[in-house]
């Protein structure tokens, strides 16, 4: 493995200076384009909606707000609900990279390897049996819920040894376990079923900017520290010993990854429930135009990920008005065949 992979990583990480420019300059080009379409999105975030707004009103709200019904709906519903879903997707799409990166593993992710599936537990623990009911309560209790469950899938995948196959099927029956524990407290707990029955599913329909100035520190520290730790990911996915090699410090290097991947994890599902399946797509579609680099991988992945899930939620928006689809529903409808396609293509099996 290490002489098939070593010398492909050394070619994509150390080019000759010519063509190391040129490739560098159309990842660049394409992280602009990225951004692009980003800003697109956010502006049909803003304008598409349940109910049918005028662009004059959409405009009037942002720049004009008087307090009328279109002005509350575009300044007070839309606007924070749409920069929650950046923050949001800009989490879990990194927390997914990261993740990939540290284990090697194409199928890690957030919802698939059940550190969302903790957080929520948690949470639903803290809301039902320590009355816990502010987002600044329990995203605590969300932190600690991802941090056990990401060691807990970690050991029964294989620690060091772990594979591809393991792990997914490790975080797929701890992500059975919680959910059947969240559906049962539910269930015992009626006031705790009202309050958490679209949360559980994940929504960005309760989003106001007072959940956004809550979470938006720790998903900012999760980001900064996540690109901070480009480079030795690059160097692990070459193995461990190359890693070391290079002056990594594969202890530190897994433990900053993990707190990063806790605190975007944590502070995403905490604010608008668990949404799976971001942190899966999004790094595969880029990796077809950066390749395995991590320092570009990260990056995009922030930018586009918020594209999927705001898509998304305009999506599940507009097909049922003047109801609304929560956005981890429809994820889960796009992203279900995704995952299917990627455990039954050949190389993944032969990992």
């Amino acid at each position: 493995m290490l002489v098939e992979s070593g010398p492909d990583q050394s070619v994509e990480h150390r080019p000759a200076p010519a063509s190391g420019r040129k490739r560098n300059a159309g990842r660049a080009l394409g992280l602009l384009v990225a951004l692009g379409v980003l800003v697109l999105v956010v502006l049909a975030s803003i304008a598409v909606g349940a109910k049918n707004v005028p662009l004059g009103d959409v405009w009037h709200g942002l720049w004009h707000y008087s307090g009328t019904g279109n002005d509350v709906i575009v300044q007070d519903v839309r606007v924070p609900r749409t920069v929650l879903g950046i923050l949001v997707g800009a989490a879990l799409g990194t927390a997914g990279a990261v993740m990939q990166g540290l284990t090697r593993n194409p199928l890690a992710e957030p919802g698939v390897l059940g550190v969302n599936a903790g957080a929520s537990a948690a949470v639903v623990s803290a809301i039902s049996f320590f009355g816990v009911t502010s987002l600044t309560g329990y995203v605590w209790f969300a932190f600690l819920g991802a941090a056990v469950v990401s060691a807990v899938v970690y050991v029964l995948g294989g620690s060091r040894g772990a594979t591809p196959v393991r792990l997914a099927l490790a975080g797929t029956a701890a992500t059975a376990a919680l959910f059947g524990y969240v559906n049962a407290v539910q269930l015992l707990d009626s006031a705790a079923l009202e309050r958490l029955r679209f949360w559980t599913v994940g929504s960005l329909a309760s989003a106001d900017m007072a959940v956004v100035g809550k979470v938006w520190p720790f998903i900012v520290a999760g980001l900064v520290l996540a690109l901070v730790l480009a480079r030795p990911l690059n160097a692990m996915e070459m193995g461990e010993d190359s890693a070391r090699s290079l002056g990594v410090r594969l202890t530190r290097t897994r433990v900053l990854s993990m707190t990063a991947v806790t605190l975007l994890c944590g502070a995403a599902t905490a604010a608008c429930g668990p949404i799976v399946f971001i942190g899966l797509m999004v790094p595969h579609l880029v990796r077809a135009v950066t390749g395995p680099d991590m320092r570009w991988i990260l990056p995009y992945a922030a930018v586009l990920a918020p594209v999927l899930l705001l898509g998304s939620d305009v999506v599940g928006r507009v097909v049922s008005r003047p109801a609304e689809l929560q956005v981890g529903i429809v994820t889960a409808l796009i992203g279900g065949p995704v995952f299917i396609h990627l455990v039954r293509r050949r190389r993944m099996g032969q990992m």
